[in-house]
């Protein structure tokens, strides 16, 4: 019963994650990824249903935020072209690349959401080292491997997953080195999911488009991310030991974290999503006539839409709060959770104009998915079932399965088809 419980609450971290991800595909970039990884912690947060997290519920959704959202910085859609092409080593280094992004994703993104989770009273995390161990380590990996010795993962296009694999090895590496080894599984987990997931998105799109199906399976590929990272991170929280011994954080601790999650965030999408020559094509596509009247009006929607919740939000969960130690209940957490995450919903129906037209019938399925969560975050009883605390053999295990499992895709899908539109190569 228990694995079966488990089971259940890794679907609704995924389909969290997966739901998120699957948006973040209209507005890309850092800022798109870290609205969809705040979003897909809150989720595993609920479902643990522990009081000592949800007092750390901003800051821990800030930190997944940034880490996921770090790795927005990676270009992949020449990889994606090199999972489209017609011989083994193409399509087999464009799957295995893009189980290398997604990896890149689930690691940061999931190492310091564990952090926050491990943080406690009688051994706090080192920020400020962790910060410059990161920056240090994106600096140094970026130049040394990229710039001067020339791993060049997608050339023409930038190489910045160089910046993230350096980010990434320092995070792992500040981690086993202060033994925080729950954060560990979350960091593992949350990558294996993440890349396992892309690859078998990408596969999946190849096959979607051979078969010529009539359906954005882009947003496949983005979902299976999601879904398979946001379950590998959860995975990675209900299987490993997290201490109890934590005290109320203080109140003034609060005001960065929710000004990032609830302010900064949805502004810095609304301000690069959310401008007329990005609009402009779309609703020229639906709509006869002069658009300029309609652009302003769903710009100034987009942006009521997060200023007045995020004022709600500041108001309720810091200034109101009684004392200066915070006290959030799981029912101050579940409706920020969704409001939060529905604020994102309505931005992806306002910039696809999915509010007026069913030409994109993936943007109604992020409907069933919101309702399906909603429904069932809360009625899921937590289930932490605590393995050792490093199965590094395991680990390699996995990841070599998983390799091997990428090369049967890719020999399953160059017997599928031809040349493809926007096939790439990177060897001849």
């Amino acid at each position: 019963m228990n694995k079966k419980s488990l089971l259940f609450n890794l679907i609704i971290a995924g389909m969290t994650l997966a739901t998120a991800w699957a948006i973040r595909g209209q507005f890309g970039h850092e800022q798109g990824a870290a609205w969809a990884g705040a979003i897909g912690s809150l989720s595993i947060i609920l479902l643990a249903k522990r009081s000592d997290w949800y007092d750390k519920v901003f800051k821990a959704t800030m930190a997944a935020a940034i880490g996921w959202g770090l790795g927005g910085m990676m270009s992949y859609g020449r990889i994606v072209g090199y999972g489209r092409g017609i011989d083994f080593v193409n399509v087999y280094y464009g799957l295995v690349m893009l189980f290398v992004i997604g990896a890149l994703h689930g690691i940061m993104g999931g190492g310091l959401f564990g952090l926050v989770l491990a943080d406690n009273d009688e051994k706090k995390i080192k920020w400020h080292k962790l910060i410059v161990e990161m920056t240090v380590g994106g600096t140094i990996f970026y130049y040394l491997f990229v710039h001067q010795l020339g791993w060049n993962m997608t050339p023409p296009r930038s190489e910045a997953w160089g910046v993230c694999a350096g980010i990434a090895i320092a995070i792992l590496f500040f981690i086993v080195r202060n033994k925080r080894y729950n954060a560990l599984r979350v960091a593992v987990f949350a990558g294996l999911g993440g890349g396992f997931g892309f690859a078998l998105g990408n596969f999946l799109q190849v096959i979607g488009n051979v078969l010529e199906i009539p359906f954005n399976f882009w947003n496949v590929m983005e979902y299976s991310l999601g879904f398979f990272g946001g379950a590998g991170m959860a995975y990675g929280v209900f299987s490993s030991e997290w201490s109890t011994k934590t005290n109320r954080p203080e109140k003034k601790s609060m005001l960065l974290p929710i000004f990032f999650v609830t302010i900064l965030i949805p502004f810095v999408v609304w301000q690069q999503s959310f401008i007329t020559k990005d609009l402009e094509p779309t609703f020229s596509k639906l709509v006869d006539g002069d658009i300029s009247i309609l652009m302003a009006v769903v710009q100034v929607i987009a942006l009521l839409a997060f200023v007045v919740p995020a004022a709600v939000w500041l108001r309720r969960h810091y200034f109101n709060l009684s004392d200066d130690l915070v006290n959030y209940s799981g029912k101050d957490v579940f409706n920020f959770f969704m409001g939060f995450f529905g604020i994102y919903i309505i931005y992806t129906f306002l910039i696809t104009g999915s509010f007026m037209s069913f030409y994109r019938i993936e943007q109604y399925l992020y409907l069933v998915n919101y309702a399906i969560i909603g429904y069932f975050i809360m009625k899921f009883q937590p289930v932490f079932i605590p393995t050792k605390e490093t199965q590094t053999y395991r680990w390699l295990g996995y990841l070599l399965i998983i390799l091997a499992f990428i090369a049967v895709l890719a020999l399953i899908a160059i017997n599928t088809h031809g040349e493809m539109p926007g096939m790439q190569k990177r060897f001849e």
